[in-house]
């Protein structure tokens, strides 16, 4: 598989509290944004990629009595990001730290399969010949509101508590993590990004630009700078991933 990652601070920021991962010979993926000011968001995000780098190798192993069979690949990565909420809900508990947590979706890809382990508003969207899906909901308040038939789609875009998060990484000792197992095929492509991204660009904006005959970098620069342009008022951060034959 083929994958190209940016993250940049943006125009409003003082400091870039996202972190990504792209281990594309591991087929590990990660966006991560953090909460809780510099101090503790660009620390609580950090803390969850470099524990998903130490338990890449571990992921996906191949059992004696199951061959070629990846075993329990998706719960591996749901115990990695647990792991992970240990270290910052510890961490978290005093001083400059008090309070921190993170975003984290993060995606394992083995041949067929996609699984994503997700908390918090960072997303995965799926693009496959020609329609994108997103894959991810947001653990946040607007979102819920939404789904309840409280909101619009317009208000929600717009709601003064739109960055109210409901779950996130490192807040509580037992977090409620999703996990998704999806079938993938060849030349799909799957996008993590954090909200710095999509809030500024529309669904339709995204699945276009997703749908050009552009590389992955280009791609990724043609959303970062649209954001940008709007205003560039977060941390905005990209991963996109090509889903080859040769994964």
């Amino acid at each position: 598989m083929k994958a190209y990652a940016l993250s940049e601070i943006g125009k409003v920021r003082k400091d870039n509290e996202d972190s990504f991962l792209a281990f594309g010979d591991q087929g590990l993926f990660c966006v991560a944004d953090g909460m809780g000011g510099y101090a503790g968001g660009q620390v609580a995000s950090s803390i969850a990629i470099r524990v998903l780098e130490q338990e890449a190798p571990s992921l996906c192993v191949k059992s004696e009595n199951q061959g070629e069979e990846p075993l329990n690949c998706g719960q591996k990565l749901k115990n990695a990001l647990q792991k992970a909420n240990d270290q910052i809900f510890a961490q978290g508990r005093n001083g400059q730290y008090l309070g921190m947590g993170t975003t984290v979706t993060a995606a394992l890809i083995r041949t067929g399969k996609l699984w994503i382990a997700h908390i918090g508003d960072s997303r995965a969207y799926l693009y496959r010949e020609g329609q994108t899906s997103q894959l991810t909901q947001d653990h946040s308040l607007v979102n819920e509101l939404l789904q309840q038939g409280e909101l619009t789609e317009e208000e929600a875009q717009h709601h003064p508590r739109r960055h109210v998060l409901t779950r996130a990484l490192g807040v509580s000792a037992s977090p409620e993590i999703d996990l998704l197992e999806v079938s993938i095929q060849n030349n799909d492509l799957l996008l993590l990004c954090t909200d710095g991204l999509y809030n500024q660009l529309s669904f339709e904006e995204i699945s276009g630009i997703l749908a050009l005959k552009d590389s992955l970098r280009a791609k990724v620069k043609k959303m970062i700078d649209l954001a940008l342009e709007r205003g560039g008022n977060d941390n905005i951060t990209a991963v996109l991933v090509s889903i080859c034959e040769d994964q």
